[in-house]
């Protein structure tokens, strides 16, 4: 059973820094679709970024489009999240899935809906 634990997260003002760690416990092969996705209470859970092809395709959603950055090292077995100019509306549990494809849902971000690998998240406040 594939295994992701996420780490990273924290409190910071608005237009602070954070940098997301994901580790994956086997290699990262050029057909693993590695996405970053949050969810925010009350609200539904939505595809951040997502990096395949061994970093030949990226996707963003349009909100954080400019602001983060999605990579892997996959010797290392590693996805990350660089996220800059956070504001307070990026505030949420943050996970990192992998799946098999990486279909775009409006919006621009990748569809959770087919990542059947999941962590079990970390937690990023944004204040004002």
């Amino acid at each position: 059973q594939l295994q992701l634990v996420e780490s990273g997260g924290g409190s910071v003002q608005a237009g602070g820094s954070l940098k997301l760690s994901c580790v994956v416990s086997r290699f990262i092969y050029s057909g693993d679709c590695m996405g970053w996705f949050r969810q925010a209470p009350g609200k539904e859970r939505e595809g951040v970024a997502a990096i395949t092809n061994s970093g030949g395709h990226i996707i963003y959603a349009d909100s954080v489009k400019g602001r983060f950055t999605i990579s892997q090292d996959s010797a290392k077995k590693m996805v990350y999240l660089q996220m800059n100019n956070l504001k307070p509306d990026d505030t949420g549990m943050y996970y990192c899935a992998r799946g098999a494809l990486c279909p775009v849902v409006a919006g621009g971000g990748p569809d959770p809906s087919t990542f059947g690998n999941w962590g079990q998240g970390t937690q990023v406040t944004v204040s004002s």
